[in-house]
């Protein structure tokens, strides 16, 4: 059961580290996962039910 979690972890296409939810804003609903090398970002924005995937952080 020890190896569950790398299901569920979402990776960086470019290092394979492991996203990290820093710049999550709860009021507006929306998750923002980042590469802690700022290779990646992905957005997910429930009120459009869509991701929004960049190569580069800002």
């Amino acid at each position: 059961m020890k190896w569950l979690h790398l299901l569920f972890n979402e990776r960086c296409p470019k290092c394979k580290q492991v996203l990290n939810t820093s710049k999550s804003n709860a009021l507006r609903s929306t998750v923002v996962k980042v590469c802690p090398s700022n290779h990646y970002q992905k957005e997910f924005h429930p009120a459009l039910e869509m991701f929004v995937e960049s190569d580069e952080v800002l």
